[in-house]
């Protein structure tokens, strides 16, 4: 049984890929946190430890891994090495995942010089690029090789993930070559919307977008500079009575 006496979901089975995309999106918060409560020196750790270290809820811990199995034990809570593993084991991470970047350009550097995806399970293992310029600069470790060398390395490396970081003009263009080289997964940072068939999965990381949303959320948070002076209260037409 969980941690906190919750029963696990009798529609979810061990291994089950039919997660909820919430549950989905939730999975590697977690995996996260054990991993820092492992760095910390943590063994064990209640639903609502994993909630605090994870920003939700204790009963949202406890939906989210009932669809996962049953890998707590009441009054003692989850073995915190076992839990990373099976989190990681259902999201893919027991492997090494061949990625490509596309787009060389500012974001496309940075993306190429993060050492968190390798620690993660993601191995970057080449860097493409139209531009004539960018060929042969060295970033991370690797090479900027040419755009047109993507079907031998997407066929030599096993590619089936790729991260496109281009201008928004070029993104179609670029994932319909990705699709017909083998790609099946694909993570979006240009500014576009892209189409991809069925059976091929795309991330949008919009980061102007995620601003927009701050700026909305900082704009309520903020008072109105004509706060106090009567505004829609009548105020105004009083004194002038």
């Amino acid at each position: 049984m969980t941690s906190g006496g919750a029963p696990p979901d009798p529609t979810a089975t061990p291994g089950d890929k039919g997660l909820p995309e919430a549950t989905l999106a939730r999975l590697p918060v977690y995996l996260r946190a054990l991993a820092a409560l492992a760095d910390a020196g943590t063994t064990t750790c209640s639903s609502e430890a994993l909630a605090t270290a994870s920003g939700v809820t204790g009963a949202k811990v406890r939906k989210d891994l009932s669809h996962l199995g049953s890998y707590g034990t009441r009054g003692v809570g989850y073995d915190v090495s076992y839990l990373r593993y099976q989190i990681a084991r259902e999201i893919g991470l027991t492997q090494d995942w061949a990625v490509v970047v596309v787009g060389i350009g500012n974001l496309g550097h940075a993306l190429a010089n993060y050492s968190g995806f390798r620690s993660r399970g993601f191995d970057v293992v080449a860097l493409l690029d139209a531009d004539h310029e960018r060929h042969g600069e060295e970033i991370g470790g690797l090479r900027v090789r040419p755009f047109d060398d993507l079907e031998g390395v997407v066929a030599e490396k096993g590619v089936t993930i790729a991260v496109i970081a281009t201008p928004a003009a070029a993104a179609q263009q670029v994932a319909d070559r990705l699709v017909a080289a083998g790609v099946t997964s694909i993570l979006n940072f240009a500014p576009a919307v892209i189409a991809v068939p069925d059976g091929v999965d795309v991330r949008k990381v919009d980061l102007s977008t995620e601003l927009q949303i701050l700026a909305y959320h900082e704009q309520r948070k903020a008072p109105s500079p004509r706060a106090g002076r009567g505004v829609g209260t009548g105020s105004r037409g009083e004194e002038s009575a």
